[in-house]
């Protein structure tokens, strides 16, 4: 039997517990602006509320409530879980004869989404999904179908099964934009969270800023949504495509900024390295 450091496995306890600990302080400072809007007294000339006045409020406090809501999860273990082939997966949880029936409908959904046949991938992996709702490869694969699709709230749901079957911050940036889209903001920041503390590959945790970035920007936030994706950063002689995405989107977050100059320094060099990406081209001629 293999016995890790117990130098290492203290670190990660202590990583696990630090991000708890963070968690709960969101939740009191939350609970406490909340307390303190409740308490503040009307001003001396408020008129009584009308129907109008009454039905403003209530969307407000829809779209107050949308922004703050929080999906209750269980922390990621220490590592992922290990990758089981899927046919042995599904041979345990539905039995042989319906094992392969099954594990074909899955090959045919992955074949279907490689060829952005979306709504043919959903159609197959629906029974996978329904019948082996354990299957993290089922739950993935559906997960980014649905997302694909604008089905964001759909696509949340499988991919937060996916996360809590497998234990991964594979599809994080995913499900991060499935939240950026539902302007769940707490999701997101929690999410960006735990792939900090996963330290994944740098494409993944560059996915990952570029998702938190853009949700910041949203909140109208700019300043914060430039330092996420300004840390750190620096050219690269040989930018591979998620460099490339990350100043695109740097670039465009300067622009929005005012900051002119610096958004076309930055979408002339992703220009010079990749002159297809997205609207590049025309990026560069509107800023001259």
């Amino acid at each position: 039997m293999d016995y890790e450091d117990p130098e290492e496995v203290e670190k990660r306890a202590q990583r696990k517990a630090e991000y708890l600990e963070r968690q709960k302080g969101r939740e009191a400072r939350a609970a406490e602006r909340a307390e303190t809007e409740r308490s503040l007294p009307l001003p001396p000339d408020r008129h009584l509320p009308n129907a109008e006045d009454l039905e403003r409020t209530a969307n407000r406090a829809v779209k107050r409530s949308r922004a703050t809501k929080r999906t209750e999860r269980r922390p990621l273990p220490a590592r992922p879980h290990a990758v089981v082939d899927p046919a042995a997966t599904l041979k345990r949880l539905v039995g042989e004869p319906r094992c392969n029936t099954l594990n074909r409908k899955l090959r045919e959904g992955g074949k279907a989404f490689g060829a952005e046949r979306f709504a043919d991938a959903r159609s197959a992996l629906t029974p996978v999904v329904k019948e082996a709702p354990e299957l993290p490869e089922g739950r993935e694969l559906m997960g980014v179908t649905l997302y694909r699709l604008g089905h964001w709230k759909e696509a949340a749901a499988q991919l937060e099964a996916f996360r809590e079957l497998s234990g991964s911050t594979e599809q994080h940036p995913v499900l991060a934009d499935c939240y950026r889209a539902l302007r769940r903001w707490n999701d997101i920041d929690e999410l960006w969270d735990e792939l900090g503390e996963a330290s994944p590959s740098a494409e993944l945790v560059t996915e990952g800023r570029i998702v938190v970035a853009g949700a910041k920007a949203d909140q109208d936030d700019l300043t914060s949504a430039i330092r996420i994706l300004e840390q750190n950063w620096r050219p690269p002689k040989r930018p591979q495509s998620h460099h490339l995405r990350r100043a695109y989107a740097l670039a465009d977050l300067y622009d929005q900024a005012g900051r002119i100059p610096r958004a076309r320094e930055l979408f002339r060099w992703v220009q010079s390295h990749a002159p297809d990406l997205a609207d590049v081209r025309a990026r560069v001629k509107a800023l001259g």
